[in-house]
């Protein structure tokens, strides 16, 4: 990343796909830590602005681990039977205008607090690759990092280590 945000600032996410268009706008959430290759966000109450113009609030807490040299990002939701994780097949994150953005490649991991694994939107990445024109050189490498992401899941590393959402939540509802 060539410039960070500071760490307890509000920053909006920005979620584009392929063609260049906005596919989802999380409003605010509050940036807990920052490394070389690593954003850990916290949000509750987000308000969400879809590219249909659709206007939601998310209704539980979530961390999320957005990476720049990744082709993914994670979101732990923190639930009462556990934490959940979500996670969106992406571009590597980038910090731009004051907007933590990514390209949203369809493809997603949901995963369990049990860390059972479900791949979703299998359609939708087909669909879009012969619509957007997805080179085959990002199918490949969408293909190669979900391959990686199940990895890390089941060896419980990164934000899937147990505790580390926990940890972040935390820390965010004290400060």
């Amino acid at each position: 990343m060539t410039s960070f945000p500071s760490i307890d600032s509000s920053i909006p996410v920005h979620s584009y796909k392929h063609n260049g268009k906005i596919h989802r706008v999380w409003n605010n959430v509050r940036v807990m830590d920052v490394s070389k290759n690593v954003i850990i966000t916290a949000s509750n109450k987000t308000l969400v602005i879809e590219s249909d113009g659709r206007v939601w609030k998310t209704t539980e807490p979530a961390i999320s681990y957005f990476f720049s040299d990744l082709w993914f990002n994670v979101i732990a939701i923190l639930r009462a039977d556990g934490v959940h994780f979500y996670c969106n097949l992406s571009s590597p994150c980038l910090f731009d205008e004051g907007a933590l953005k990514y390209i949203d490649y369809d493809l997603d991991l949901k995963v369990f607090p049990n860390y059972r694994y479900k791949v979703l939107d299998e359609y939708e990445f087909n669909k879009h690759r012969h619509e957007m024109n997805y080179p085959q050189d990002i199918q490949e490498i969408v293909r190669e990092q979900m391959r990686n992401l199940i990895n890390m899941v089941q060896k419980k590393e990164g934000p899937f280590k147990p505790g580390f959402a926990k940890y972040w939540y935390d820390l965010y509802r004290r400060t």
